[in-house]
Formats: structure tokens, C-alpha cells, sequence
């Protein structure tokens, strides 16, 4: 009687119960330290690859825009530093022009009275050649040509003759009052 007791506590329904049946147990695995640590290690070095694998291709990008920002400073400053250049050739420029517009001023005593001269002989005789003034005023080509650089551009023209392009005529432009 003991062993149907025994048997009707061991089952809760219907079914009869089998006397050789042992539950299933649970395996039990046994880990040493070193073990464990291993399989901690391994499986935290799983998880954590892909966040490695990211970081570094961050980091590549971070290269690359580096490398960038680094390549457009360089040129900036080479821009800055061409338009620094323009900038003084520009001013060059001006200075060049403004001392080609104005005439020099003449120095020396000979050449104010040439100059006076050759304002009374246009005066006198309307436009002349050049060659008739070099005759007149007993200069060379050379120093005619001097003394034409000398002159002020808003008073007098210097063309070619009609017919002849070869002789240069200087005038008197005409003056408004």
C-alpha cells in the first residue's frame, strides 16, 4: 500500500503513475576563474566589435575632413595672398598713370624759353612741322622730341599730316573762353 500512496502522491490527474521515471535534471556545467573569464572576455569582445569597427571609420572620416579644411586654409591663404599682390600692382599702376598724365615740369632755363619760343612761333604761324620747328629753334630730332614730352597735353596736338602720315604737325588746340 505504500508503494500506490506513494505513487498517487507523486501524480496529480488521471494518468497513472510510472515508478522508474526520474525528472529531467539541469546540466551543471562547472567553470573554473580562468574559464569564465574567458567566455566573459570573448563574449563582451563580440559585442563591443561592431562599436570598434564604427569608432574607426569615424575616425577615417575625421582624417579625411582634416586633410580637407587643411587643403582649403592653404588655398585661402594663397588667394589672400595673391589679391595682397594685385593689390600693390594696382596701386603701381596708378602711380605709373598719374605720372604719365601729368607733364614734368621743365627744369632747366633753356628748355622753359624753348618752350616759350614754340608757343609764340604757333601763335604767330598756326600749326608748324616738326621739322620746320627743329630748324627754327636749332634743336635735334632728339631734343625735340624731349621738349614734346615737356609740353602740356591739354594745350597742344601733335598729329600727322593729311596726305603724309610720315611728318608730324604740332597746333594749338583751340581754347574756350
Amino acid at each position: 500500500m505504500e508503494v500506490v500512496d506513494t505513487a498517487q502522491i507523486n501524480t496529480f490527474g488521471t494518468s497513472s503513475p510510472k515508478a522508474d521515471f526520474v525528472p529531467p535534471a539541469e546540466e551543471i556545467f562547472v567553470l573554473t576563474g580562468p574559464q569564465l573569464q574567458d567566455l566573459i572576455t570573448r563574449a563582451v569582445e563580440m559585442a563591443i566589435q561592431p562599436l570598434v569597427e564604427r569608432v574607426e571609420a569615424l575616425e577615417a572620416t575625421v582624417a579625411r575632413q582634416d586633410e580637407k579644411i587643411a587643403a582649403q586654409e592653404s588655398t585661402q591663404e594663397t588667394q589672400a595672398e595673391n589679391q595682397l599682390i594685385q593689390l600693390r600692382l594696382i596701386g603701381q599702376l596708378r602711380e605709373a598713370a598719374q605720372k604719365i598724365a601729368a607733364p614734368a615740369p621743365p627744369k632747366g632755363a633753356k628748355t622753359l624759353a624753348r618752350l616759350a619760343k614754340i608757343d609764340e612761333i604757333l601763335k604767330s604761324r598756326g600749326p608748324t612741322t616738326l621739322k620746320e620747328m627743329e630748324r627754327i629753334l636749332k634743336i635735334s630730332p632728339k631734343e625735340m622730341n624731349r621738349l614734346l614730352t615737356r609740353l602740356d597735353k591739354r594745350r597742344y596736338e601733335v598729329h600727322s599730316r593729311p596726305g603724309d602720315e610720315r611728318e608730324k604737325v604740332i597746333k594749338l588746340k583751340a581754347q574756350i573762353r
